[in-house]
């Protein structure tokens, strides 16, 4: 029985959930569920498919190269002609830019892992798994790599692997806590967002800030009806469709991943996820600085303009949001405040070079040496304690 009162999905699971007999369908996750060790936990069995999920496969999958090709292509394309950008002077510019002032861009940005770690740490504990931070900030590191080189956030479902690879743990489960992390964080995104905005545009809202502001208003009401849905008729629904049992327990410990969270740990995980995506507008405040560029943004501009360009990595078209994202921060700094084009182009590829090329640099060298990417025994985890 769960706090709220609420049977666990455990105990509102079909009788007939033991039969493992057949292979789940292939999915868009390409996974295989597989009956569980006697001697493993509940759940410890279900399986990724290695083949399909290797990260030297997917870098050579025409639709990996082609999703960060295009996008580079186009970006290329639009920059040749984007009136008012002049190229001569973008290198120089980047050039002399302090770098001191980088430095600390560049350190701010990597004090948000840990945060992330702590945080998974504390949403896989709430699901039995009571993995340390450090392993679980090493993981979500090398998972940011995959996610900044292969498409359709591939690295949410890498990390669940690696985790499966390294420690007995439930993979459905696994992605629930990643499903609801990601919640907390467009949730805050969107919240911030909208609060930095009224505060920077608090003496009037341009026709652009109002659709902006539309956007995070449709996510907060998407988010809440569609948890509010999962919680209270996903299951309902699954059971009256001609599904297999294994699926429902796969969705089962899915949700249980999902809502695991404790009640006492929602303003934690809600404060951690503030102070982490804060990081982004602090980094991009940093970066301004660096280009010595007179530009009037603020903190609240910044968390505003950082916000609303992470907002678009949401959509997994191209790996990080490549073109997508730096077109979104120089149309906010041009159209909005009115930032001169050619700066705008600096500040963007700067803040992008320390988010996204810096992450691949070490990323690699991280897959490279840790041993969570080459596997071994699994661990055992010790119950989660409260």
């Amino acid at each position: 029985m769960s706090e709220g009162g609420r049977p666990t999905p455990e105990k509102r699971r079909h009788p007939a959930h033991h039969d493992y007999r057949r292979d789940l369908p292939e999915s868009g996750l390409e996974i295989v569920y597989d009956p569980p060790d006697i001697d493993e936990p509940p759940g410890a069995g279900d399986e990724v498919d290695t083949d399909q999920i290797s990260l030297s496969r997917r870098l050579r999958n025409p639709r990996t190269i082609i999703s960060i090709v295009v996008p580079l292509i186009i970006v290329a394309l639009v920059a040749r002609n984007l009136p008012g950008l002049q190229l001569e002077k973008l290198g120089p510019t980047i050039a002399a830019a302090s770098p001191g002032l980088l430095l600390v861009a560049f350190l701010i940005h990597y004090s948000g892992f840990p945060l992330r770690g702590y945080r998974w740490h504390r949403l896989l504990r709430g699901a039995g798994a009571n993995i340390g931070v450090r392993d679980a900030t090493e993981i979500l590191f090398i998972s940011w790599l995959v996610n900044c080189v292969v498409p359709a956030k591939l690295g949410d479902v890498y990390r669940a692997y690696l985790l499966r690879l390294n420690f007995l743990v439930s993979l459905s489960r696994t992605f629930g806590t990643v499903f609801i992390e990601r919640v907390f964080d467009l949730f805050a995104i969107a919240l911030l967002g909208l609060a930095a905005g009224f505060w920077s545009f608090r003496d009037g809202l341009s026709n652009e800030v109002r659709i902006i502001f539309a956007l995070g208003l449709v996510i907060i009401a998407a988010l809440a009806v569609g948890l509010l849905l999962l919680r209270n008729f996903g299951r309902r629904t699954l059971e009256r469709l001609p599904l297999p049992h294994r699926v429902l327990d796969f969705y089962d410990r899915f949700e249980e991943g999902v809502f695991s969270i404790r009640r006492g740990d929602v303003w934690r995980i809600g404060a951690l996820t503030g102070l982490i995506w804060s990081t982004e507008a602090v980094r991009l405040m940093f970066v301004v600085a660096a280009l010595g560029f007179d530009v009037n943004l603020g903190i609240s501009g910044a968390f505003f303009v950082a916000l609303a360009a992470s907002l678009l990595t949401a959509i997994p078209l191209t790996p990080a949001g490549l073109g997508v994202v730096e077109a979104a921060i120089i149309t906010i700094l041009t159209v909005i405040y009115r930032v001169p084009v050619t700066e705008a182009t600096a500040i963007a590829l700067v803040d992008r070079g320390i988010s996204v090329v810096s992450v691949i640099v070490l990323g690699g060298i991280a897959y490279l040496l840790s041993s969570k990417t080459k596997g071994g025994p699994r661990k055992p985890v010790g119950p989660a304690v409260s």
